[in-house]
């Protein structure tokens, strides 16, 4: 049965992702271990510039290369998550394995994910999606904090996330490390 309003879910329960793809409302929602997180409304206009930024630098590299990259929205299903089904919108992400893709978006965890800020989803980027991205072997995680102008970079290491020197608008070079020669000028990404 489709559910055709957001109201009409029961948020006091976990969802799967079968039910998931039924749902037939205008909001933008996410499943983290089966529970509904309702994404922000419309983010800021920086918040899409930054997006924006990143998405045209890292396409330019993506075109030379066999790995894919895709915006939010965008579904990647992470259906191993302990404790429920997780369906994630990421602003950015990079599959190079393209048996994980899918007509309905990513199933399985990307090489890269990027999450940008915006006020009202700063708690669950920072610690369910860092979390869950862990879990499931996301190799490269990073957040970009708009309003401060900083780039935090994980780097998947035998497991676990190590944290990366953090990254600012003033540095010169944001360089991935799973992609060595991939790099983003700070400057330019946050518009200074």
């Amino acid at each position: 049965m489709s559910v055709t309003r957001f109201q009409d879910l029961d948020l006091t329960r976990q969802y799967t992702y079968a039910e998931y793809v039924t749902w037939r409302f205008s909001e933008r929602v996410e499943l983290l271990r089966g529970w509904v997180a309702k994404i922000s409304p419309a983010p800021s206009r920086y918040h899409q510039e930054v997006v924006v930024e990143l998405t045209r630098l890292f396409a330019n590299y993506f075109a030379e290369n066999p790995c894919r990259l895709y915006t939010a929205p965008f579904d990647v299903r992470l259906p191993r998550t302990v404790g429920g089904e997780t369906v994630v919108q990421p602003d950015v992400c990079v599959v190079c394995d393209e048996s994980k893709l899918t007509d309905q978006g990513c199933s399985g965890a990307p090489d890269l994910v990027i999450e940008v800020l915006s006020p009202g989803n700063t708690a669950r980027e920072m610690r369910e999606k860092y979390a869950l991205y862990e879990e499931v072997g996301v190799r490269e995680y990073w957040v970009v904090e708009p309003s401060n102008h900083l780039v935090l970079r994980y780097e998947l290491r035998d497991g676990i996330y190590v944290g990366l020197a953090p990254k600012t608008g003033e540095d010169d070079d944001i360089r991935s490390v799973i992609f060595p020669d991939l790099s983003v000028v700070g400057k330019g990404v946050f518009g200074l």
